[in-house]
Order: C-alpha cells, then sequence, then structure tokens
C-alpha cells in the first residue's frame, strides 16, 4: 500500500505566530552553539571531548525518564539507527574540534552550505532532481565566505589554552557539514523503518556521550579542569547543555513537526547573526571591515533565498 505525504497540520494564526517565534529561537540557539563550544574550550580550557561527554550526558539523563518507559525498544536493533549514531559522532566530534581551532563565525559560515551539499548529496546518493538555481546559489555563498574569511577579526581578548589554526578548524568545520548533510540523509531515510523522532534523540545522545568519555579517558584528558570554573563558566556550561543541546535541539525538532522542514530551514541564516552578536559578547571575535559585513550579508540573503524557493 502506498504511502501519502503528509503535511503539518493548520494553526491557527496565533499558533502559527508561537511555532516561528519558537523556530526562530531554536535557530538562534543553534547559532550560538559554536561560540559557546569555542568559549568553554579556549577560555574556560575544558577538555575537548570531556566537554562532549559531560553536555550530552546532562541531557540524555534529563530526557532517558521521558523517553525510555515508552519507547519501542524493537527500533534499538535497527542498524540504520546505529549508522546514524555513527555519522552523529562523525559530526560532533569535527563540529567539536573545528570550533577549538577556528573562529565561531567561520564555522558557523561553513554551516550554511549544509543545504546544498543535501541537495548535492541526495542527487548523488538518492538519485533526486537537483533543486533549481544549487549552483549559482552556492557560487554566490561561497563568494560571501570567502569575502569574511579574507578579512582580519579582532583578536579575542581573553587568553585562550588553544592558539588558532584557521585552516585545519575550517577543514574541519567543512567535514563536519558533510556529516551533517549524511546525517540528515539518513535521518529522512529511518523514516521507511518507522523510527521515531525519540528513538533518533536517545541514540543521538547515546552515541555521543559513550564515544566521547571512552575516547577522552583513553586519550588520558585532564578532567580536573572542571573543578576550577568559575560560575561565569558554569552559566555559559549550563546554557550549551539545557539551552541549546536540550531545549534548541526539542525546539527545531517540534517546530519542523508543526510547520514542516522547509519554513523552519529558511530561517537558517539568522544563525551567523547569532554567531556575530554573541561571539562579540563572549569572545570579542567581530567584523572588522566593510568587505567583511558585505560577506556575511551575501551569504545570509542567498542562503535564505535558496531555502524560500525550495517551499
Amino acid at each position: 500500500m502506498q504511502k501519502t505525504k503528509t503535511s503539518p497540520p493548520p494553526l491557527t494564526a496565533a499558533a502559527s505566530w508561537t511555532w516561528l517565534a519558537a523556530a526562530l529561537l531554536a535557530q538562534i540557539g543553534w547559532g550560538a552553539y559554536p561560540v559557546l563550544l569555542r568559549y568553554l574550550q579556549t577560555v574556560s580550557r575544558l577538555p575537548s571531548l570531556s566537554l562532549l561527554a559531560v553536555g550530552n550526558l546532562v541531557v540524555l539523563l534529563a530526557v532517558f525518564l521521558f523517553i525510555w518507559p515508552r519507547l519501542d525498544k524493537k527500533l534499538l536493533r535497527l542498524p540504520i539507527l546505529w549508522l546514524f549514531g555513527l555519522m552523529v559522532i562523525v559530526r560532533g566530534v569535527s563540529n567539536l574540534l573545528a570550533t577549538r581551532y577556528t573562529l565561531a563565525i567561520y564555522v558557523q559560515l561553513i554551516y550554511l552550505l549544509t543545504p546544498f551539499l543535501v541537495a548535492i548529496l541526495s542527487r548523488m546518493v538518492l538519485h533526486e532532481k537537483l533543486p533549481r538555481y544549487t549552483f549559482r546559489a552556492l557560487t554566490i555563498s561561497l563568494v560571501g565566505v570567502l569575502l569574511v574569511i579574507s578579512g582580519s577579526f579582532s583578536e579575542i581578548g581573553t587568553a585562550t589554552a588553544v592558539p588558532r589554526q584557521d585552516f585545519l578548524g575550517i577543514s574541519l568545520a567543512f567535514g563536519s557539514s558533510l556529516a551533517l548533510a549524511l546525517y540528515m540523509l539518513l535521518t529522512r531515510r529511518t523514516a521507511h523503518y518507522h523510527a521515531t523522532g525519540e528513538s533518533l534523540l536517545l541514540v543521538h545522545l547515546f552515541a555521543l556521550f559513550s564515544f566521547s568519555a571512552v575516547a577522552s579517558l583513553l586519550l588520558g584528558e585532564n578532567w580536573n579542569q572542571w573543578t576550577a570554573l568559575s560560575p561565569h563558566d558554569w552559566l555559559i556550561f549550563a546554557l550549551l547543555a539545557f539551552g541549546i543541546l536540550l531545549g534548541a535541539n526539542l525546539g527545531q525538532i517540534r517546530t519542523i513537526q508543526h510547520l514542516g522542514a522547509p519554513l523552519v530551514s529558511s530561517m537558517m541564516a539568522i544563525r551567523l547573526v547569532s554567531a556575530l552578536v554573541v561571539g562579540a559578547l563572549l569572545l570579542q571575535e567581530q567584523l572588522t571591515s566593510v568587505w567583511q559585513v558585505l560577506g556575511a550579508l551575501i551569504v545570509i540573503v542567498t542562503i535564505t533565498w535558496f531555502l524560500r524557493r525550495q517551499m
């Protein structure tokens, strides 16, 4: 029996504005995510893998009691769910290390190219039709990215534990974007196996926590730095764990369910604005030339236009 394509249920005007506001807040949160990661690694000096382990463990414990009792345990035996978990690990670790070695704004710029990678991989792997204007929009966006990256940034106002290695960080960000694109394709594929969003969230959190905790211990990371955190550092960590890994994550899932993925994804460009604002406040990383501002605007406008064309 052929499955029919379902759309989000119709909403009242008030409910629509509520979910639109929730979607916008979720995207703003994900925009701040690389900045908070970079701060905790380079200013708070937390070991990278331990940060990934503790952040995901906190959220895993918070949602486990709600998800586990009503989860269909047979779903956890699906190989595709653990392939999904593997891609989560690749994405999570490369994302973490990218923010360790280069500016959060650079990382967020690269992440905004993900919709193009999804379109190209969908064409190559799933043989789906390539969306109109893909390569034109990608070319224009890359020009904007190069304008931002070619300029200079003001130095970080606080001494950091890790010196910048922009080439390494940007390369990791590209790898992370590719992993995110594959992650999205796998997420779409899991629908054929009737995997629920709750099962995906649980595998996501468990895979990242278990891998990063074991890898951190094997590499001998020094966890003593956790005992030296200031109240301000703990506040930043709480924002990362509960505000983004839990709040923005659930917010994005719920708003996609009510508004649809095309509409929610059309707001992705606000992530760059969020990264710029939060990066300037926390790390004093800010644009210093007209060309960089122009490049950022080119990326924002192009990504928004491209995604809106797909709706």
